[in-house]
């Protein structure tokens, strides 16, 4: 830490309490600190605009990430961020990047990849440093919850579907029900869920400026692998626009016969409008198989979140 006097920086000194190593709870950083906590938390709040406790729950998994894409196990990454288990860290490292550790990809992609929503520019910098971007624009939490919560749910449903033999997976269960004019008939769990990942794919596609994906299984381990692909780059992308303040640009789809320009806005809202559509029609499918589902609320889901269940 600073040494006390002129030149001082607090603020580096409530950053250092924060990440050391020994400091596992709020009274460690405040005691690293020489505050307490009530004083600390203050500080840091004021001074990051975030509170110590969320803050370095955030730069740790932000430092997982990249530890995981540099080889580390799931278990040695989950205990050195500080988790007592590997599913509590599992669980919280899904929520944050939209796939479990174990989907983690060798070497991460850049650093920006790895960085979570901040609202001080604050992130994990490798091997052991913070890095501060100064222009970094907070990620809208109602637009993050959004998102989130979409692909939470959809891994739940699939994992759900799981459950079904092939028979009552397939089965048409409500002849002539369309969605969209474009995608044709949903009348099965099946096509609910393949279209649901699909319309995700194509659009992130169009977004990426990929040529048009190849279409995959639809049986539900296919889904599986395939919302473990989708989710993080979705997650990523909506993140990225949002970041920029890029809502109101606009982008030339090619994959469209002829082409057509959709502002990045629309298409999240095209997306996220269609996707609790299927969402809701696949709960009620799964009901009708004889399976116990629940109600998709986005309010129990941030519940669930907060107290660090599924």
């Amino acid at each position: 830490m600073s040494e006390t006097g002129a030149g001082r920086d607090r603020l580096r000194e409530l950053l250092d309490a924060v990440l050391d190593e020994e400091h596992r709870s709020l009274e460690d950083m405040a005691r690293g600190a020489h505050s307490s906590p009530y004083h600390f938390s203050r500080q840091l709040s004021r001074g990051a605009g975030e509170p110590p406790v969320a803050m370095r729950r955030r730069v740790m998994l932000e430092r997982a990430a990249w530890q995981l894409g540099r080889g580390a196990t799931v278990t040695d990454t989950a205990f050195a961020a500080g988790y007592e288990s590997v599913e509590g860290f599992a669980r919280a490292f899904a929520r944050a990047y939209g796939h479990p550790p174990s989907a983690a990809r060798p070497d991460g992609g850049g650093r920006t990849d790895r960085w979570l929503p901040a609202p001080n520019g604050i992130h994990f910098h490798p091997p052991t440093s913070l890095w501060v971007h100064a222009q970094e624009q907070t990620v809208n939490p109602f637009v993050d919850h959004l998102v989130r919560h979409d692909l939470d749910d959809t891994a739940y449903l699939v994992d759900l579907a799981k459950q079904l033999g092939d028979d009552d997976y397939r089965a048409v269960r409500r002849p002539g029900t369309v969605v969209t004019e474009w995608d044709g008939a949903e009348e099965s769990v099946a096509a609910v869920l393949e279209h649901h990942l699909w319309t995700k794919e194509v659009w992130l596609a169009a977004i990426e400026g990929a040529d048009l994906p190849d279409r995959g299984g639809d049986d539900p381990a296919a889904l599986t692998a395939r919302h473990l692909d989708i989710a993080p780059r979705w997650l990523a992308a909506v993140r990225d626009v949002e970041r920029r303040g890029a809502w109101d640009d606009r982008i030339v789809d090619a994959l469209c016969d002829p082409p057509e320009s959709f502002p990045l806005g629309g298409i999240l809202a095209h997306v996220l409008t269609y996707a609790a559509h299927r969402r809701q029609l696949v709960r009620q499918l799964l009901r009708e198989a004889g399976l116990a589902v629940d109600q998709g609320d986005p309010l129990m889901w941030l519940r669930r979140e907060a107290g660090g269940e599924r």
